[in-house]
């Protein structure tokens, strides 16, 4: 099937920036906007230089640059098409592992670190534990389909996991394993803009807008045993929750 054809927003002439970025600019506002939809097809190279009076390796840059953002994907053969954004619903208690699979997707990690130590004042605010209290601390890289996604802090009270090298992939598989997976959880959402080195990690720019996700886990009597911090780009996923009267 052909691509549909949609008009980009003409270039500013006034604008200063390399045209690959105007480019990009463009193209960006039209998939925000959702003139392009997910797993949608680009048009041509040719057909976007025409409509915008640039070059096709203008073009071309362009398109590369946004591939590696993670907001584009190429198909061999194919063309150029629009990466899904991910939902994520907040009514339900998920791994990201779990989540990605749901949609088909790959997931894996990559690890920054793994410590361990006493909990610390705003980590015991959070588990509601006495000072001294030991802690397994995770931080990590998160993929889908190898295109970053997410920086992760999580920390876990010692005493549900046997060891600090026990989780290797999954956590929530591994607490699972251990008989304390959380059944219950409290989350807050907050826009922030991305530092330097979380942008870096994500394939963004310092000053990109991302999202703070912050998550309690609790077991089912009561105790708390995850404490996690997720920075997200702002582009790549939707948070969504269902809402009732009933």
């Amino acid at each position: 099937m052909p691509p549909k054809t949609h008009s980009l927003q003409p270039l500013d002439s006034s604008n200063k920036q390399p045209l690959y970025l105007q480019v990009q600019q463009a193209l960006r506002r039209s998939v925000d906007s959702g003139t392009y939809q997910s797993n949608e097809a680009l048009p041509p190279e040719r057909q976007i230089a025409e409509e915008l009076g640039v070059s096709r390796i203008t073009v071309r840059k362009a398109i590369e640059g946004l591939i590696q953002e993670g907001l584009l994907f190429s198909r061999q053969g194919s063309g150029t098409f629009v990466r899904p954004r991910i939902e994520k619903n907040f009514a339900k208690i998920s791994s990201f592992s779990e989540d990605m699979r749901a949609r088909g997707r790959t997931p894996s990690s990559s690890w920054i670190s793994k410590t361990q130590g006493l909990v610390s004042p705003d980590e015991a605010l959070a588990l509601n534990l006495s000072p001294g209290t030991p802690v397994f601390r995770f931080h990590r890289l998160r993929y889908a389909d190898n295109q970053p996604m997410l920086v992760e802090y999580a920390t876990i009270v010692a005493e549900f996991l046997p060891s600090l090298d026990s989780v290797e992939s999954s956590l929530y598989e591994t607490l699972g394993q251990s008989g304390y997976r959380p059944v219950r959880a409290l989350q807050r959402l907050r826009a922030l803009l991305l530092d330097e080195k979380k942008a870096n990690l994500l394939n963004a720019k310092a000053g990109d807008a991302g999202l703070l996700v912050e998550r309690i886990g609790f077991l089912k009597d009561g105790r708390a045993v995850e404490f996690c911090q997720s920075f997200f780009r702002g582009d790549t996923y939707d948070f969504i929750a269902e809402l009732s009267d009933i």
